[in-house]
């Protein structure tokens, strides 16, 4: 089984079809969403909502990407590994963006970097690339930016914002982004996107017509019975199988029936 490098990542996807991407927090999730097929694993800064339970991804800080990142590295064998930029380290210039690329990279084991923003951070995204970093740019609906866009809304609606959507897109690509993900944008501007840059176009939310799609772990595995985005499908009842499985755990406890002999030692 080859390992998928970044210049594996082309327009179109793979031989397969699409690119299929998952997040990936942990060591045990990572290596079996890798031996599911996923071709690439995105260690989102979305952690700070799904495993820490904070209500946005700003309290995120570099130490936790590093630390998640590593543990992910460890349980992959094919699967590109791609890490987030969190939101206080790389804002203030490209040089502490270069800082925390290069310890996500050293120290978490990250072959390729994503940040959110368009036009201002072409140039972050040019100094990464001079400097040997890959780096996966980010459109549409930029969790970081959650209190500028005014909470969780889909991108672009409007013609004005499609057309900036579609110029900083190519902005992303002429500074050197390698691919590309589109959060919460409508299926027709995503299509036009994606047919406007060389670059693949990762989609969340944003309709069919990419060149791969991305879903949240917990999502797709339905870990949080609260929660259900309309872009995202859910592919088992993971909390009402893991609440009924731990249930039943109690139960046996308190009714003495384990451990039994099976599962005790002579």
């Amino acid at each position: 089984m080859s390992r998928i490098r970044v210049d594996d990542l082309q327009k179109g996807g793979t031989p397969a079809g699409p690119l299929a991407a998952v997040t990936a927090y942990d060591y045990a999730f990572a290596r079996l969403a890798d031996r599911a097929g996923a071709d690439l694993l995105l260690v989102g800064d979305s952690l700070g909502m799904v495993v820490q339970g904070e209500e946005t991804t700003l309290p995120v800080t570099l130490d936790h990407m590093v630390y998640h990142t590593r543990c992910v590295n460890r349980g992959r064998e094919r699967a590109l590994v791609v890490a987030d930029l969190p939101f206080r380290a790389y804002k203030a210039g490209p040089a502490q963006a270069l800082d925390s690329a290069a310890r996500l990279m050293a120290e978490g084991g990250a072959e390729m970097v994503k940040l959110e923003g368009g036009g201002p951070m072409a140039g972050t995204v040019a100094f990464l690339n001079q400097r040997d970093i890959p780096v996966m740019g980010h459109l549409g609906l930029t969790p970081q930016s959650i209190h500028q866009l005014g909470g969780y809304r889909v991108q672009g609606r409007d013609a004005d914002a499609a057309t900036q959507m579609v110029e900083e897109a190519l902005d992303l690509e002429r500074a050197g982004a390698r691919a590309l993900v589109l959060e919460a944008v409508p299926r027709t501007l995503a299509a036009r996107v994606s047919e406007t840059v060389a670059i693949p176009v990762i989609g969340i939310g944003a309709g069919p017509d990419c060149d791969g799609q991305v879903l949240v772990l917990h999502d797709v595995l339905g870990l949080d019975e609260r929660v259900q985005p309309r872009f995202a499908r859910r592919y088992m009842d993971g909390a009402g199988q893991i609440t009924e499985a731990l249930g039943a755990f109690c139960r046996d406890v308190r009714a003495g029936t384990f451990p039994d002999a099976e599962h005790s030692f002579d």
